[in-house]
């Protein structure tokens, strides 16, 4: 009998030493990529002066580090569907082929190979081909002031058109996932508690109506907010300068940021609905707690 005890205290020791390292290497390894994606257009486009280059290692270092505490700790603060794969690295990989495409679409300015020349054509195709009246790419040429050159335009038409693809690509991949596999997971618990931690389940109201409301409010931002953007920016401040968005950075991080907020929210909208829909089911099918399912303190 204590044999047997020890043994058993023993495993469940192991198991919890095993958990705190997966968890610890797996926050280190996202703090890199963070890092990574913040830095990549200072890497890429040539002539970065030491000022910016130290201003975004330190933006980076902040990142980084601000992503280790999120998931190297047992309870989120910040970071929503932490434990429901592969929804952040969807996001991730979608912000990080933008950042990274729209630098290569830049450097063909500064140095240009047939790399980076590659890039251009596919960039400058793709936004002449969404760039038609009342497209989300024809509003973002809009955001420039009167006198900017053909030039100028032309390299906001290019960062767009391909900013806004590569958003729309990985919504429809992340939907494809949500369908084909049911996302989350059937076969493990979903936490909404830790994967929602900025939603507050007590704070009045029936928990699935507020989800779905939440959802459709999300799904109709993530929709209008490729118009909107423009046409605020436009009225408040009667467009930008052409030299401040057309300079490398600017415009990398700004196309990148107007494209990927509306695709992420949509997402969003989406992934709540489901979490909506999931709760339902176990209502109506009063399952017990120890079913797979949703664990929350509803």
């Amino acid at each position: 009998m204590g044999n047997r005890r020890r043994h058993r205290i023993a495993s469940v020791h192991v198991e919890e030493v095993k958990a705190v390292v997966s968890r610890l290497t797996g926050a280190l390894v996202r703090a890199f990529l963070v890092m990574l994606l913040i830095a990549t257009p200072s890497v890429i486009l040539p002539g970065t002066g030491p000022d910016t280059q130290q201003m975004v290692a330190l933006i980076a270092l902040f990142g980084g580090v601000l992503t280790f505490a999120e998931y190297n700790a047992v309870y989120p603060s910040l970071v929503e569907f932490r434990d429901a794969p592969p929804f952040n690295r969807i996001r991730y990989l979608a912000l990080f082929l933008t950042v990274f495409i729209l630098s290569v679409i830049e450097a063909a300015n500064i140095a240009p190979t047939s790399f980076t020349r590659l890039f251009e054509a596919l960039g400058l195709l793709i936004g002449h081909s969404l760039d038609f009246p009342y497209s989300p790419v024809r509003l973002a040429t809009m955001m420039m002031s009167e006198n900017a050159s053909a030039a100028d335009i032309s390299a906001v038409r290019s960062a767009a058109g391909t900013a806004y693809i590569i958003s729309l690509i990985s919504l429809a991949f992340f939907v494809v996932i949500f369908k084909l596999k049911g996302w989350p997971s059937r076969h493990k618990d979903f936490n909404v508690w830790v994967n929602l931690p900025t939603f507050e389940p007590t704070a009045g109201g029936d928990v699935v109506d507020r989800l779905e409301r939440d959802a459709r409010l999300n799904l109709s931002l993530g929709f209008l907010l490729p118009f909107l953007i423009p046409a605020v920016v436009t009225l408040v401040s009667g467009g930008f300068d052409p030299v401040t968005l057309t300079s490398p950075q600017t415009l990398i991080w700004t196309m990148a940021a107007w494209a990927f907020l509306p695709a992420s929210l949509l997402m969003r909208g989406v992934a709540m609905g489901r979490i909506a829909a999931m709760i339902r089911q176990r209502r109506v099918a009063n399952l017990p707690p120890t079913h797979p399912g949703i664990v929350a303190a509803l």
